[in-house]
Order: C-alpha cells, then structure tokens, then sequence
C-alpha cells in the first residue's frame, strides 16, 4: 500500500446540487414572495377571478402559465421536436386543474431566432396534441422571430392556460383535516423540472443515448382528474386538495396546499422511484435531500380525500396509489 504524503488531502469528489448546475431556487422563492405581497391573489399552482364582476354568475375564471424549461436543450440535441409542445401544455393545465377548474382554451408563445418551417410545424403539432389530451382548445398564440436573440436552431416556448370553476367547487385546501389520505398518482418520468441539473450530471454522450427517455413528455391529468370529480360528486365525496409536482419536488409543492395546523407524513415505500431518477442521484453524487427538492420522484399529481372516499377513489382512478395521511402539525412535509 502505498504510503500518504503527509498534509496531502486526498480528491473528495463534489455533490452535485441544482444550485451548482445554475438554479438558485431560494431566490426565485424571493422573488415570488415579493410579487405575492404586491399582487393579491398570486401564490396558488393557478389564480382565481369571480366571474360574478362581469356579471358570470357563481364561477371563477381560473389561469396560470408556464414553460418547458431547458428540457428544451435535449430537444435540439437530439433534433426531436414533437413531444415538447405536450410538455408545455401539460405544465399549464396540471397546474390548472389543481384548483377544481375545468381546462377551457390554451395559448402559446413560440420565439426563435430564424424560423424553421421543419421543427415548428413539429413543435405545433406536440401543442395541439397536448391540447387534446388536456381537453383544451388551442385558441391562438404567438410566434416571435427575433434574429440574434437566441442562438441558431434554438427557441423557447410559453403557454397560459384559461379554464373555469364554480366557485362552490373550487379546491383550496381549507378542508384538509388530520386523518385525511394522500393518492398519488405516477409520473412519465422526469417531466420538465430539474433539466438543469440533468445536464449538469451526465455528459453529452449520456444525453443522447438517453434522449428519448429524458425526452418523455409530461404526463397530463386534465383525464384522471376529471373522472374523479365527476364519480366523487355522484357518491357525494369531493375532492379537498391536489398539488402538482413541478420545481421545487413533493416537499415543496404538497405544503402549497395545507392550511395551518396540517403536516403531510409520506410513505416512500408506497410508490416506485423511475430507474432515471436513481440513476442520476448516483451518477452526479446528489444529495437525498435535493433530489426531493427538484424532481417528482415518481409522482407527478397529489391529491387529499377523506378516508371514506378511498375505495370510490382507487376505483376511478386505479393507477392512484395511497402514499401517506395528514397529521397534526407544521405545514410541511415529512418523508419516511
């Protein structure tokens, strides 16, 4: 065996972490902090507008917007446009959806710097199919050809999402209660957070053999959900509360729907973690901790119902797993 040099230090390799990949999530919290205290309404996964002012009656028109993140990078890597347009639209009605609203219309905002004919016409073709599986209408859009604002063969995409609500059914979470159940229902994969990282972790090589893995759109549950409202109001159970598992993972998503006094306790043996997520936590060396800070994990849509709307639940929606309960305590999220 070799004998150590005295007062040398041997390599510690460095944990990979989304801040070290570029993303300063504390700051965005910031950010979003100051517009919440400028803005009345911001903080929820969608914002609410009574109807009842224009003379709408007992509705709320409901919007959010959204993107798809440097996912969009491995989509010019690989040349593949067609599933990032089902990506955006996905993150706007999933988002939507949290609130009890039903998915109206959809518009987007297309921006590159010299336009391809060949890649937008796939880019639109994966918008419209998203707008299909999220039940909305594709009312209209944007597209912005800026020549030397982005760099050739790349663009970015934006959507907003309109739907409606009456505002009798509208989720918030005022209703959770300690001894309610949390249903998981199962992500595609990675779906568009955590890209940043992903790029950071494996090489450019790894990318592209991975691609279309790493390219699987974003699951949409405008479907799921939907089926459940409808067979929850029939047999008189509702719904008390859903999160969509975006930036931020699980511990910070869940808690955005529990009022004070409620702690979210889960169970991590109750689901299974996609291979692609193991993977990359070994691969760069991340942290247990932030890998429930930036990814799903496995779960892509959260929802609370009360204990006896279980069976009804498991029975609309079978792929839904039960993860956890709610307990008394701070709003936060424990992971056992």
């Amino acid at each position: 065996m070799r004998e150590r040099r005295p007062g040398r230090r041997t390599a510690v390799r460095r944990k990979t972490t989304y801040l070290r990949s570029g993303v300063n999530t504390a700051l965005a919290d910031k950010l979003v902090d100051y517009i919440a205290r400028r803005a009345e309404g911001i903080g929820g996964f969608a914002g609410l507008f009574p109807l009842d002012l224009a003379g709408g009656g007992e509705h709320s028109l409901v919007a959010c917007t959204d993107g798809v993140g440097t996912k969009l990078k491995i989509a010019f890597l690989l040349d593949r446009h067609d599933t990032v347009g089902i990506d955006l639209v996905a993150m706007c009605v999933n988002d939507l959806i949290t609130t009890g609203a039903k998915p109206l219309l959809f518009l987007d905002y297309y921006a590159t710097g010299k336009l391809d004919l060949r890649v937008s016409k796939r880019v639109m073709d994966g918008i419209m199919e998203g707008c299909r599986q999220g039940r909305s209408v594709l009312l209209g859009g944007e597209t912005a050809e800026m020549p030397g604002f982005y760099a050739r063969g790349e663009y970015d995409l934006a959507g907003f999402s309109v739907g409606i609500v009456k505002r009798s059914q509208a989720v918030d979470g005022s209703k959770i209660f300690p001894g309610d159940l949390i249903l998981g229902l199962p992500s595609s994969g990675l779906h568009s957070n955590g890209f940043s990282l992903v790029r950071k972790v494996f090489s450019g090589a790894q990318l592209r053999k991975r691609g279309r893995e790493l390219l699987t759109p974003t699951r949409i549950y405008v479907p799921q959900i939907a089926r459940l409202q409808e067979g929850f109001e029939s047999a008189g159970h509702i719904i008390l509360g859903m999160a969509h598992i975006t930036g931020g993972g699980i511990v910070e998503n869940l808690p955005r729907m529990l009022p004070r006094g409620t702690k979210a306790v889960l169970q991590s043996h109750a689901w299974k973690v996609p291979p692609i997520m193991l993977d990359l936590q070994l691969a760069g060396g991340v942290p247990e901790a932030e890998m429930w800070r930036t990814f799903n994990m496995g779960i892509g849509m959260i929802v609370v119902i009360r204990p006896d709307a279980f069976d009804a639940a498991r029975s609309l929606v079978p792929e839904s797993r039960l993860i956890g309960e709610i307990t008394a305590g701070k709003r936060e999220v424990r992971i056992e």
